[in-house]
């Protein structure tokens, strides 16, 4: 049996397939967190609607500064109680859909553990109260093939689930006037 070019070809041809599906590089992930509050939406548009306002009611924030307002490319710097620092600008804030999407500008890994996110805030009619959703999109601190534990999917959703939720527990502690934890 004769072996031609293409027949010598294939077997280097499927490794490098092989070694290019084994190595990849970071997958987009997704939090989603909700709350409900009882409080009708106008009000907790109100407190939360105002995308510079976070500091107001976000136990984790010690600071937000804002520039620009609710104006597509306005921004919002916040400082962490626990150190470092978040850089967002708005990308569309929809007040009669009581919305905004946002992303982040600068990473901080001491902040949170993600390379890059987007999200959107939104706020909805739910029984007599409102249900706020935070969802996010983002990508692992390192976005390397094999990262350190500190900055994987897994530490990004940790902390990505961790922010959304502990500020929403906050918005609701202030709108029902009960203290936060």
């Amino acid at each position: 049996m004769r072996k031609t070019a293409l027949s010598a070809t294939v077997p280097t041809l499927l490794l490098a397939f092989a070694t290019a599906a084994t190595a990849h590089g970071p997958t987009p992930q997704k939090v989603v967190q909700s709350i409900t509050i009882k409080a009708g939406p106008e009000a907790v548009w109100t407190l939360v609607g105002d995308f510079a306002s976070i500091g107001r009611w976000h136990p984790e924030v010690a600071k937000a500064e804002g520039s620009g307002g609710n104006a597509e490319g306005g921004t919002r710097t916040l400082t962490l109680k626990a150190g470092g620092t978040l850089t967002e600008s708005l990308d569309e804030w929809k007040a009669e859909g009581r919305t905004y999407s946002y992303r982040m500008s600068e990473p901080d890994l001491k902040a949170l553990p993600v390379s890059s996110y987007s999200a959107t805030l939104t706020v909805t009619p739910e029984g007599e109260g409102s249900k706020v959703e935070w969802m996010g999109r983002f990508y692992r601190g390192d976005t390397g093939n094999e990262p350190p534990e500190d900055l994987s999917d897994a530490a990004g959703k940790a902390a990505m689930n961790r922010f959304f939720g502990d500020g929403l527990k906050g918005l609701k502690a202030k709108l029902e006037g009960q203290p936060t934890q």
